[in-house]
């Protein structure tokens, strides 16, 4: 496993990238969903990778008591500047959940049955893996819906 200094790098780079898609978005586009099936807003792309970090790194690697409701993620709506001021936070609580990281030990959290048995759940780093794919996986998804905005579609 890469040192945590390097894994949150390549987090940073996720984070900021979304951060200046949903800012050069601004508060008229951030919260619309792109004209397609099952679309989700930015808004709410960018708070369900927050949930993401919280639950993978902050329960699963450390193991820290978590509230998470996945399915209002999908369903948020607010201010860019708020959900910007979130996502600094997430990154600093992931910074501190990420201290006592033992890459290769069992999860300090108990992942759901069927996450258990597969590489994510498995181990700390496999948890981490899981949390930087989706990150870099989103963020796609949020230059194509920005794309698609600003088309207008």
């Amino acid at each position: 496993m890469i040192s945590v200094d390097d894994y949150l790098w390549f987090v940073d780079e996720a984070l900021e990238g979304m951060v200046d898609i949903l800012t050069g978005l601004g508060e008229e586009l951030v919260n619309r969903a792109p004209d397609l099936p099952g679309a989700n807003s930015p808004y709410a792309v960018l708070t369900h990778c927050l949930g993401v970090m919280d639950y993978w790194a902050g329960y699963v690697v450390a193991g820290r008591v978590i509230s998470r409701d996945r399915g209002s993620e999908f369903r948020a709506a607010g201010a860019v500047a708020d959900l910007v001021e979130r996502t600094q936070e997430a990154r600093r609580r992931l910074q501190v959940d990420l201290a006592g990281l033992d890459a290769s030990a069992p999860p300090r959290g108990t992942p759901g049955r069927r996450d258990s048995a597969l590489p994510i759940g498995r181990t700390q780093g496999g948890a981490l893996l899981h949390v930087y794919a989706e990150l870099a996986q989103h963020r796609g998804q949020l230059e194509i819906s920005r794309d698609l905005l600003r088309a207008g579609g």
